[in-house]
């Protein structure tokens, strides 16, 4: 991390404050003078926003809730994820700094990538789109689905590499071989997407079977690249992020070693993620001098209430809005498990007396989509569920 991270945060925050009235109430309230942050210390001094708060701020002065510090016309995208949560895409060629993970795994001019992340509306596929490139490789913008198609695709092309969730990534390989042979199989790299559980197990498992060296980077849509893989140990932080793990509950950094929240502040500003809380769980695997993190290791879950179902973060609020867009609805909850590697979520409804079954049914598959992103594999109509009953629930891991 460079040592003068802090002066550039100081001056770059200083400045946003000023064209973003949203950060700067955040900052009013908590006593905050961004100019005057020279060390980690100082910048702690600032509350931890979590991205709930993010979103319940851009609920009530929509799109990007008073934190937008540029002009619109430097905004080339918005993107839109799960909840809704509006980001903004500024300038930057790079993938914001997804093209390291692609040039330490060595993948750039002469490969072929196939990119199967999802182009609409959420960041994945375009910013990974954007960061092969610029680490100098062609892109097949594959998106999801069509699996006769792709594998056509890799087969025919004779595509290196490929970006997709672990089980999108399998899917394909075992398709490929069996309709081309293995001679046709010429990936080389994977680019995954993360999972918990037995997420590592299952990646060497894919470089034995399939002959890939797979990699994976920690990002998300308000930051960007956080951390990446490098060859070694977890994840390397980007230079240009503060990243600290903290209790989250009290917003104060742990000792080294401990979980906690990943807090992570950008130095550019234009987006102003400061002291941001990714509801992310890690740990650090190197620090710097002053207690932040270098090195983190591979996530161990979720600090919050999100449940990450098939590449997506569902949240609660995806379930209130359900309740609220199915007629006669008194209560819903969904429960997320996993069978035969597959992310499987369910929504269960108590609905009023005398209210129409199958129409409640197909109006929360559709809300649901509509709010997630995601399709639910079932709805069932229950006759209750407990008190206090919790909106998700994590099963994923019984």
């Amino acid at each position: 991390m460079s040592d003068d991270i802090y002066k550039d945060i100081a001056q770059a925050y200083a400045a946003a404050a000023e064209k973003a009235p949203g950060l700067k109430s955040r900052f009013t309230a908590a006593g905050f003078d961004p100019a005057a942050v020279t060390s980690v210390a100082d910048l702690s001094r600032l509350p931890v926003m979590k991205k709930e708060e993010l979103l319940k701020i851009q609920r009530e002065n929509p799109p990007f809730g008073g934190f937008l510090a540029s002009d619109l016309k430097d905004v080339g995208r918005i993107y839109v994820s799960p909840g809704p949560i509006f980001e903004p895409a500024l300038s930057d060629g790079g993938g914001h700094g997804l093209d390291r993970l692609f040039k330490a795994a060595g993948v750039g001019p002469g490969d072929i990538i196939l990119n199967t992340w999802m182009y609409h509306l959420v960041p994945a596929g375009l910013l990974f789109d954007e960061a092969a490139q610029a680490a100098g490789a062609t892109v097949i913008p594959g998106g999801v689905g069509n699996t006769e198609l792709q594998a056509q695709i890799i087969a025919e092309t004779g595509v290196t590499s490929i970006c997709a969730s672990t089980a999108f990534f399998l899917t394909l390989a075992d398709k490929v071989i069996e309709t081309y042979g293995r001679d046709a199989w010429k990936v080389k790299t994977a680019f995954l997407g993360g999972e918990m559980g037995d997420w590592m197990a299952k990646r060497r498992r894919i470089e034995a079977e399939y002959g890939v060296s797979t990699w994976a980077a920690y990002a998300t849509a308000d930051l960007g690249l956080v951390a990446y893989e490098d060859g070694g140990e977890g994840y390397l932080v980007h230079p240009d992020r503060v990243v600290q793990i903290c209790d989250p509950v009290s917003g104060e950094q742990v000792a080294h070693g401990d979980p906690g929240e990943v807090v992570v502040t950008a130095r550019d500003a234009t987006w102003p993620m400061i002291r941001f809380g990714t509801g992310d769980s890690a740990f650090a695997l190197e620090s710097n001098a002053d207690g932040t993190v270098s090195r983190i290791s591979a996530l161990q879950g979720r600090v919050g209430a999100a449940v990450k179902v098939r590449e997506i973060f569902v949240y609660p609020r995806v379930v209130e809005e359900v309740v609220i867009g199915t007629p006669g609805a008194k209560a819903a909850q969904a429960v997320v498990t996993r069978e035969n590697d597959r992310d499987m979520i369910r929504l269960s409804l108590v609905l009023e007396d005398g209210a129409d079954a199958s129409a409640a049914e197909a109006a929360a598959a559709d809300t649901f989509k509509l709010h997630a992103r995601i399709r639910a594999d079932e709805v069932n109509i229950v006759s209750e569920l407990p008190e206090n009953a919790e909106l998700i629930v994590n099963q994923k891991d019984r």
